[in-house]
């Protein structure tokens, strides 16, 4: 019974993240779900890519977390329209959530949403949001063996940022190992090494960003 109930969760979740893909793609929004367990850096790795891309493209964030609107201040700081979602305890968003929070978006005017999902690594990747990519933050303070222990998500997402290297030298991370071990699980993700205090290698990621937003924007209604 638990199983019926679990699959006709998603059935309809997904008819949902269905319906808000399409939305997505004709108007030509690039849209990111960003995984990661609490403390790996999510915020600030949206910060970073704010501060490079906000005179250059319309950005919108939502903010996923159990209680509190401290991430989505800090984004309205930077000048960038952020939509805080509280999901009362549940442990991930959901396609009906994100559709809630496009009402209060124009979406004709924007090029990218950022969606924080809430810091953790087993429910997020349940659910589909529509999304074009899902990224997965992992740090180097989490330890090496955190693919091992959460393979899923690694598995099913496009990008892998691993962040903090700048405390690779001060830790018994073993960044060889951690390839090795995303190599057998998902040896086609795209991968990239950040430090989002010193800002190191964020350039490369978001000038792989830039490209996957000219594409999307190709599909939408109309043409560019």
């Amino acid at each position: 019974m638990e199983i019926k109930l679990q699959q006709d969760i998603l059935a309809a979740n997904d008819k949902i993240a269905a319906d808000l893909r399409k939305i997505f793609e004709d108007k030509g929004i690039f849209v990111i779900n960003l995984m990661a367990s609490p403390g790996a850096g999510k915020t600030s790795f949206i910060l970073r890519i704010i501060e490079i891309l906000k005179d250059e493209l319309n950005i919108a964030v939502i903010e996923g977390d159990i209680a509190s609107k401290v991430d989505a201040e800090k984004v309205r700081e930077h000048g960038v329209a952020a939509i805080q979602i509280n999901t009362g305890g549940a442990c991930h968003l959901d396609a009906n959530m994100i559709r809630g929070a496009l009402d209060m978006l124009d979406l004709d005017l924007l090029d990218i949403i950022i969606i924080e999902n809430v810091g953790n690594l087993v429910c997020p990747v349940e659910f589909d949001l529509g999304e074009n990519v899902r990224v997965v933050i992992s740090s180097i303070p989490e330890g090496d063996d955190k693919p091992l222990k959460y393979p899923r998500i690694f598995v099913e997402s496009e990008v892998l940022i691993l962040n903090k290297i700048d405390l690779l030298d001060c830790s018994d991370f073993n960044l060889g190992e951690f390839k090795s071990i995303i190599s057998g699980l998902n040896p086609s993700v795209n991968f990239f090494e950040v430090s989002c205090k010193l800002v190191e290698g964020v350039d490369v990621w978001v000038s792989w960003l830039q490209k996957q937003i000219y594409e999307a924007q190709k599909t939408k209604s109309g043409g560019v």
